[in-house]
């Protein structure tokens, strides 16, 4: 058994993450935080602890027994790029502050915090600011780092901020991030595939503007020529995007006006946003011969929606408006409003007010009514993909990409394409991968090595819910080799 070197408080504990890591370096875990049920029974079984061990909610623990190291996994939802960015306006965001007042109270020599890269966003400067600043106060000298899991040994492109803090200026001064390994353990190892190296091509692929197109990897480095996923997308298009219109049989006009609306969405003549629906007007600003009826059997295949974008503001005072309806009619325009101007007003979604349940209150009432119609793709949310599929990586890819504890709609196959271009990848892809359906989601087994887990880490049966808990955790290489660091400071060797 390995000696006790340092003691530590696990907050935020999730499954265990950062226990894993610690207990190999001889820390002594002397409690844990957690209000999951799924993870507290987990952390418990694995570890073989009696859940008093548990300190419960972290708002209600008043004191912590001394210990070296604090370590916390604060939930990340508030920060997140794929959340609402709602930062110290979401309540989530103040388990900050708690976890902040029991360093300041237990004084620990050093401590690891672990968050999404969210924070350290350009929108979230003063957040971050002002989370170094209260860790300052607290007595502390910190630096944060941005970490890829990848670089520390996980087939995984997990991006994440660690702010490292110590007591003394003295260790934070001799602590040195990890050097990155160049033994990185690939997908492939995970997966226990074996494949034939395919030769490199001299492959010249060009986007929509004539661009060209390099190869795209989550492996960070090219192994084919070729890119190592295809991704099921709209609203994108390079050399292995399946689009709708790939898969469902269309003609190849409509695959034309397909293109040319994906071409000219997100130009700023169209709209504020980062993709813009186009009226029927637009497009045949672009393409003159483009007609209703056409419009019409795209959005009879499902594959364009119609969108009620402009509504002018009537005359009519008579009827009692509710607070969302008042709050929405504020960010009206020269009596009018503009949908995309409303999906940008922050008011409207710190207080979840939503727009398309208030503006059909508004047209009920008959306050408002709609002066113009566009269309954009009906598969309009990149993460969901399509028909249930957003990636489906080839045996070539290195890397997986971030798992997450909502689970994804990312896909493996095991099946191997030679082609000598993108246009034979593409079509030897859809044949022999995706309609011969030569694809699965990745097991409960996988996902524990891809975060660095033991792959015999008891989880719970459910999908839902083993990948909300891995999903959620830490990866156990990237903490293993930060602790290596803390202590070669010598931190914990003095008195």
């Amino acid at each position: 058994m390995q000696p006790i070197r340092f003691t530590f408080i696990d907050l935020f504990a999730g499954i265990g993450g950062f226990k894993i890591a610690l207990n190999r370096h001889g820390g002594h875990c002397l409690g844990f935080s957690e209000i999951n049920k799924d993870a507290i029974n987990v952390y418990c079984e694995n570890f073989r602890i009696d859940p008093s061990y548990n300190l419960g909610d972290i708002t209600k623990i008043k004191e912590l027994p001394a210990h070296d190291l604090l370590t916390a996994g604060v939930p990340c939802q508030s920060w997140s790029i794929a959340g609402k960015n709602l930062g110290f306006d979401d309540d989530r965001g103040q388990l900050w502050n708690d976890t902040i007042y029991l360093l300041q109270q237990a004084q620990p020599k050093a401590f690891i915090f672990e968050n999404v890269k969210g924070l350290v966003d350009p929108r979230n400067q003063k957040a971050l600011s002002y989370i170094l600043e209260r860790i300052k106060q607290a007595g502390y000298y910190a630096r944060y780092f941005v970490i890829n899991s990848f670089d520390y040994g996980v087939p995984q492109n997990r991006v994440r901020i660690y702010i490292i803090g110590f007591q003394k200026k003295y260790y934070l001064e001799k602590f040195k991030l990890p050097e990155i390994s160049d033994k990185k353990l690939k997908l492939g190892d995970i997966l226990g595939i074996q494949f034939e190296q395919l030769p490199d091509s001299e492959i010249v692929q060009r986007d929509l503007f004539g661009n060209i197109v390099e190869p795209k990897t989550m492996s960070l480095s090219s192994t084919n020529g070729f890119n190592d996923y295809f991704l099921f997308n709209d609203l994108r298009n390079g050399p292995t995007t399946i689009h709708s219109w790939d898969i469902i049989d269309t003609t190849p006009r409509q695959k034309d006006i397909c293109l040319l609306l994906l071409k000219n969405r997100r130009k700023s003549n169209y709209g504020k946003l980062d993709g813009n629906p186009l009226s029927l007007q637009h497009l045949q600003h672009l393409d003159p011969t483009i007609t209703q009826a056409e419009i019409d059997a795209l959005l009879q295949l499902d594959i364009l929606q119609a969108e009620e974008y402009r509504f002018a503001i009537k005359d009519n005072n008579s009827c009692t408006l509710n607070q969302d309806e008042q709050i929405l009619l504020k960010f009206a325009h020269n009596q009018e409003i503009l949908i995309d101007n409303l999906k940008i007003e922050k008011e409207l979604i710190i207080k979840k007010i939503s727009i398309i349940k208030t503006i059909e209150s508004l047209k009920d009432k008959n306050i408002i009514q709609c002066m113009e119609i566009r269309y954009d793709f009906k598969n309009a949310k990149i993460s969901t993909g399509l028909f249930g599929i957003n990636r489906i990586f080839l045996p070539s890819s290195n890397i997986y990409p971030t798992l997450v504890a909502s689970d994804t709609n990312d896909f493996i196959t095991l099946k191997q394409i030679k082609a000598v271009n993108y246009q034979e990848l593409k079509e030897k892809f859809i044949k022999e991968i995706y309609k011969t359906r030569e694809f699965r989601k990745i097991t409960k087994n996988e996902a524990c090595l891809i975060q660095g887990f033991p792959q015999d880490f008891k989880l719970p049966e459910a999908r839902s819910r083993w990948m909300k808990l891995i999903g959620n955790s830490v990866s156990v290489p990237v903490i293993d080799n930060l602790c290596k660091a803390i202590l070669e400071t010598g931190v914990f060797n003095s008195q």
